[in-house]
């Protein structure tokens, strides 16, 4: 871990003025700010097509603060934090498009004593990705990593990449081999937004911080495990996007592949961050191939139909804005999958994710094996529940354990129960946003959080195959859902519980 000189940062967001700017990063800078945590002398830069004025920049933070920041804007504050933003029109596509730019950080940097420390934030499409990266490197404001060692004095530089890092496995390798040529690997942080919240760092510390807990996490006591993360959320403005993903690609092959490998991973031989992500990425490597004939019987893919959400009709996908008429995207995946190891053998994890379900809810529940039907259990009519562990990653974050417990009274009657922790009502104030963590953590060179590239790559690796098998099906519409519901009827055949 190499921590950033403390003569001071600039921080360059390439789609500054867009979406993922104004809602996530920009008040998660705001929140470094207040708390102390940005370094002492900084600069945050929006690059983007259309020409705005800095002044205009700054009204556009302002309200995406007062809109999304965990906390309100403090007016004694906020001038100091303003101070520090300013914009610049760059075209990606084009030769000299980064002249502007250099221009603007020259004086930006001249301004506030700053040495040309950068953090690039590529905030844009996966489709410019590539044309970022190497216009960086052809203005040179990148030492092309196969000449760092000539110029270990030069000002340092860091890439944070949003997902999803290619389209498919070819794509994903095209695009890291392009980083590769200008950014060195410990320079490169692929972000998963799900990673920096606190109950998904949380994961590890629950398992490997209490004795009691780490022995059940195996074959011999876990009889399954459920990933979900689920959105009332349609697909909004994102059409655009959502068509060329779907959620497998959208969801699955980071998020809750991520999740998987946090719930199923060895314990890390120290906390260093490539410790820890060698051994998520033997969980990766470990997961049992789907092969293409078999991609029926291990997945379920469905779309959302229109329905009543919060009291509101919704429309179905193929009505949203943007959508083809004969559009064969999915907007709901469920998975069995299974880990060949040691640890894991014969235990299915069950994944799904979906848009337009019952309720928002991100958890983890690793259901125990019953106990013999013999003594309280031994009664066919009314047999006991199997102990539950829930980790609950949002919106009410905590995690809870389902036991037996007999009720009051002269009668023998075992009821479940719930021993139940919450995060707010524990620890009260607000938890920082995951967005904010990660930042923290470019700025400090941590990579613990982040996706490798050989972890990227395996995970595009596992699901190409049901990729594949989806494309070559013959053209028919998926099943629908209703809006509101927990998924399709087809997904019934795994034991996915409502949350």
């Amino acid at each position: 871990m190499t921590t950033l000189p403390s003569s001071g940062i600039t921080i360059v967001i390439f789609g500054g003025g867009g979406d993922l700017a104004e809602r996530k990063l920009l008040p998660a800078l705001y929140n470094l700010f207040v708390d102390g945590l940005l370094p002492e002398r900084f600069a945050i830069v929006g690059a983007g097509r259309t020409p705005v004025s800095d002044v205009a920049y700054r009204r556009f933070a302002r309200e995406g603060v007062e809109r999304h920041s965990r906390r309100p804007i403090d007016d004694v504050r906020w001038p100091a934090f303003a101070s520090s933003l300013s914009f610049v029109a760059v075209d990606l596509t084009h030769p000299t498009g980064f002249a502007s730019l250099g221009a603007r950080l020259d004086t930006v940097e001249h301004a506030r004593s700053l040495e040309g420390h950068r953090i690039y934030y590529l905030a844009v499409p996966p489709s410019m990705i590539e044309p970022a990266v190497l216009g960086l490197a052809r203005a040179r404001f990148v030492v092309p990593a196969d000449s760092r060692r000539a110029a270990q004095e030069r000002p340092c530089a860091r890439l944070i990449v949003e997902k999803p890092i290619g389209h498919g496995l070819e794509s994903a390798r095209r695009i890291n081999d392009t980083i590769a040529s200008v950014f060195e690997e410990r320079d490169i942080f692929r972000i998963d937004h799900y990673l920096g919240k606190e109950t998904v760092q949380n994961i590890l510390v629950l398992r490997f911080a209490n004795s009691f807990l780490e022995p059940l996490f195996n074959h011999k006591y876990v009889d399954h495990v459920q990933i979900t993360v689920a959105e009332t959320e349609g697909v909004g403005t994102r059409a655009w996007y959502y068509e060329q993903a779907g959620a497998l690609r959208d969801m699955v092959q980071n998020h809750l592949l991520q999740l998987l490998t946090l719930v199923a991973m060895e314990p890390p031989f120290s906390l260093d961050a490539e410790a820890v992500r060698d051994e998520k990425l033997q969980v990766i490597r470990s997961l049992r191939p789907i092969e293409r004939t078999e991609v029926d019987a291990c997945t379920v893919r469905a779309q959302y139909a229109g329905g009543v959400l919060s009291g509101e009709p919704v429309l179905g996908y193929l009505g949203e804005h943007g959508v083809a008429p004969d559009s064969r995207t999915e907007t709901y995946v469920a998975l069995h999958v299974a880990i060949d190891n040691w640890r894991w053998a014969g235990v299915p994890f069950f994944l799904r994710t979906g848009k337009r379900l019952a309720r928002r809810a991100s958890e983890i529940s690793v259901h125990l094996k019953g106990v013999p039907p013999i003594l309280f259990n031994r009664r066919p009519a009314r047999t006991l529940d199997a102990n539950v562990l829930t980790l609950r990653l949002q919106p009410d974050e905590g995690f809870a354990l389902g036991i037996s417990s007999k009720a009051p009274g002269s009668r023998l009657d075992i009821r479940p129960v719930e021993m139940d922790f919450e995060y707010a009502r524990e620890f009260g104030g607000s938890s920082p946003e995951a967005y904010e963590r990660l930042l923290l953590d470019v700025i400090a060179g941590d990579a613990t959080l982040f996706m490798r590239r050989d972890s990227v790559e395996a995970s595009w690796r596992f699901i190409t195959p049901i990729l594949e098998h989806w494309d070559a099906a013959a053209p028919a519409p998926l099943p629908p859902y209703v809006a509101g519901s927990w998924g399709p009827p087809e997904a019934q055949r795994f034991p996915l519980r409502p949350l």
